[in-house]
């Protein structure tokens, strides 16, 4: 009989063991009440008097699905995130909220669009790492009562209308060809400038502005098919005056 009892303890003391991995928490009660979390490990959990739920700690990331949100400027965007957040206190995730996955997502969602019209266009094509860490603040704030810690969260894409992005393409446009047109007058500015300055340089050297058109003239005569006609500068006609003076 002894025998007997043995026997049944070991087998439902067999039947009774769990086994907690090392990334997750066990959520354990007691005649239906909260009683402890159970680290990793091989645990007992008593058939009937006592049940356990497994709660994976480790980081998870959630993709956000596409929402239809209108900014403040009351441009139609539309907008997609993923959110990395993990379980903080196990205990919490299974006792406060009933599916802390298809909660986070949802609210997410939720905090997203509001955030979102809160910005103008320009502001959210601009900012999106400030924006992004605005809704990671507000919706780890609210699942902080849920046991979870939202570690990150990323704007994976921004759509625009059709309209709209043809009408970002022509401003780009625009704003290309107006840099342009700056550096290009930019340069003739500095291009006259130097001339300006070569002139002055020349004027006031004896002689420069000769030896400058002589240079001129040998450039022009090393093509035979050029026909150069050329006046006499003054400086020569006071040079040959210099010398029947002599």
């Amino acid at each position: 009989m002894w025998y007997s009892i043995l026997v049944i303890l070991f087998f439902l003391v067999i039947s009774s063991i769990r086994q907690i991995n090392q990334y997750e928490r066990g959520v354990k009660f007691t005649l239906g009440k909260f009683s402890s979390v159970i680290q990793p490990g091989w645990r007992i959990i008593w058939p009937v008097i006592q049940s356990y739920q497994k709660v994976d700690i480790r980081v998870k990331a959630v993709d956000v699905p596409d929402q239809n949100a209108i900014t403040r400027d009351n441009v139609v965007v539309k907008v997609n995130a993923v959110i990395y957040y993990k379980v903080s206190d196990a205990n919490k995730a299974i006792i406060e909220v009933e599916d802390f996955k298809y909660a986070i997502s949802q609210y997410a969602q939720t905090t997203m669009r509001n955030i979102v019209g809160e910005v103008t266009l320009d502001e959210l094509l601009s900012s999106r790492d400030k924006i992004a860490d605005r809704i990671r603040e507000i919706v780890d704030k609210e699942t902080d009562a849920w046991g979870l810690k939202v570690q990150n969260v990323e704007l994976k894409d921004v759509s625009l209308p059709a309209e709209m992005e043809r009408t970002i393409g022509k401003q780009a446009e625009a704003e290309r060809e107006k840099r342009a047109v700056i550096i290009n007058s930019e340069g003739e500015v500095a291009a006259s400038q130097n001339i300006a300055k070569a002139a002055q340089m020349l004027s006031q050297t004896p002689g420069a502005l000769h030896l400058r058109t002589l240079q001129s003239i040998n450039d022009m005569s090393s093509d035979q098919s050029n026909t150069v006609v050329y006046m006499v500068p003054v400086e020569i006609l006071k040079a040959f005056e210099s010398f029947t003076k002599k």
